[in-house]
């Protein structure tokens, strides 16, 4: 088309072996918000990282304006019109608005920076977006959101045929959106082509023209969001159609085995963090396993940190035994007994370098010192009880645990806090990344556990984890408690639905948490 902008065709980009990206596709349009949509893993990061020039790709061909580019670093993309806004604004906060627009191609007199003229130039670059922001102004005074605005106009001081904005909105509220909103609609105006980043659907509804939905490194489909119904772009990015939703038997997970009525475990009610969680509230009785669904960036995984003292909330209340907690950080959710298995194994979750029995011993350390020297018999003696309960397949206790299987990891994870007895625990996708014998495994683990009176809330993206081993399923989207699915509510086709509109389907039988 004439009034393309940037192509990308067969893209591919390997790590360590590991691909990436697998001969993906792209087009922008001139005058057009983008959207680039996809699950954990699915590759829009490393796909803007080629694009913007901060990685070199290993296969495939990119287009500016017809013409092929070759990008070596991102000073090479800027140069071609092609500009990157990370989530992360990555300014300086002493310098002023108008010495960030220009830092490091400050205009110049006689040798000496032109204060005069590079002012004037960033007040242009500002009134021309709509921006009511003093060029002479430093930066650390202003709100994220008006410095998320002046590295936008850093990014059209480039002369931007493309602006690539990744979770523009994540620290926003609602009338600073607003204000961003306006500033790709007049960048739209003047032809300058958007690719935008987002998990929260209401803004890419909102804003965007087209979307590009990746999964697993591999382009999927690109739609007109004007003719693309919610629920089918949810599935798309989930790669599931809607004759399938209702498929049964995937896992090890015996849901017959889910108790009806059960014990009040944890409570916790109206939690608040910015725009992050709006209010959620979620319970969980002892011995029941409780799901919790919702596309990435819904607030699953912050409700879990929140609970476990991991990010500070500004209000709400978290109960466990009917006893409110006063959780400020990890240690004390720990000290309650509560547990978190966190989703990334290999950054929150094992250390490398340790061995299997140093990695599973790490919780209960404290128990196990006296007088400041750990007692390696009873360390010993705990690692070999859990290797051979939970099935932990090492060469010894004293392997180093990056060696191990992902399954086997995170046998030893789950390990970890079992060591302490605790009374609630918290599974973000507990079986992500793991092969299919490792996953029944650890599935009629959570099961056993659920069956001793262990309260589990468990967040996973697979819905047949959720369909068949919870006994209640907590919908999130954008921040909120959507829905709630109960007994035979519970199904693909119900989660799906929550998560694309935020309610359950009305033949149901249930009213979304949203109308109550």
């Amino acid at each position: 088309m004439n009034d393309e902008l940037l192509r990308m065709t067969g893209i591919t980009k390997r790590f360590a072996g590991v691909t990436a990206l697998d001969s993906v596709d792209f087009a922008l349009r001139a005058g057009e918000c983008h959207s680039l949509v996809g699950e954990n893993g699915a590759g829009k990061s490393t796909l803007i990282k080629v694009m913007s020039g901060a990685y070199t790709r290993d296969a495939g061909e990119i287009f500016v304006e017809g013409k092929s580019v070759n990008f070596r670093s991102p000073e090479d993309a800027q140069s071609a019109g092609v500009v990157a806004v990370y989530q992360e604004v990555n300014l300086l906060l002493f310098r002023t608005v108008a010495e960030n627009i220009y830092l490091g191609r400050e205009p110049r007199r006689f040798g000496m920076i032109d204060w005069k003229r590079m002012n004037a130039d960033a007040k242009a670059i500002l009134d021309r977006l709509g921006l009511d922001i003093n060029p002479r102004a430093t930066l650390g005074t202003l709100n994220i959101a008006l410095r998320q605005m002046v590295a936008i106009a850093r990014g059209v001081s480039f002369n931007a045929k493309v602006v690539v904005l990744d979770e523009p909105t994540s620290s926003l509220t609602d009338r600073e959106v607003g204000i961003l909103y306006d500033v790709i609609r007049r960048l739209k105006a003047e032809g300058v082509g958007i690719v935008y980043i987002s998990h929260r659907f209401d803004e890419l509804y909102a804003v965007c023209d087209r979307v590009t939905v990746l999964r697993d490194g591999k382009y999927v489909a690109t739609r007109d969001l004007k003719d693309l119904d919610r629920l089918d772009l949810v599935c798309l990015m989930l790669g599931k159609q809607r004759e399938e939703l209702e498929r049964k038997g995937a896992t090890a997970f015996d849901h017959s085995a889910a108790p009806v009525e059960v014990e009040p475990l944890m409570s916790a009610t109206n939690l608040k963090r910015g725009r992050h969680l709006n209010n959620v509230s979620v319970e969980v009785g002892r011995g029941e396993i409780v799901g919790m669904a919702g596309l990435l960036g819904s607030g699953r995984t912050e409700t879990a940190r929140a609970i476990f003292g991991a990010d500070n909330i500004e209000s709400g209340s978290i109960e466990l035994e009917g006893k409110r907690l006063k959780i400020s950080e990890p240690n004390n959710a720990i000290d309650a007994g509560i547990a978190f298995l966190s989703e990334d194994r290999k950054a929150e979750g094992i250390i490398p370098e340790l061995s299997v029995r140093e990695n599973l011993t790490l919780a209960a350390l404290p128990a196990l010192t006296n007088m400041g020297v750990v007692s390696r018999a009873k360390q010993t003696e705990i690692v070999n009880n859990f290797m051979q309960r939970l099935g932990i397949k090492a060469s010894s206790s004293e392997q180093k645990i990056r060696e191990l299987s992902g399954g086997n990891q995170q046998k030893v994870l789950l390990a970890r806090w079992l060591c302490k007895n605790p009374k609630f625990l918290i599974l973000d996708e507990p079986t992500r990344g793991i092969d299919i014998g490792a996953k029944g495994e650890i599935q009629n683990l959570i099961n056993e556990l659920a069956a001793q009176g262990l309260g589990v809330l468990m967040i996973s993206s697979e819905l047949e984890e959720l369909v068949e081993g919870s006994s209640r399923v907590v919908v999130m989207r954008d921040g909120t408690r959507a829905a709630e699915l109960r007994g035979n509510q519970i199904s693909q086709a119900n989660i799906i639905h929550a998560m694309a509109h935020g309610e359950e389907k009305q033949e149901s039988g249930v009213r979304s948490q949203e109308s109550e």
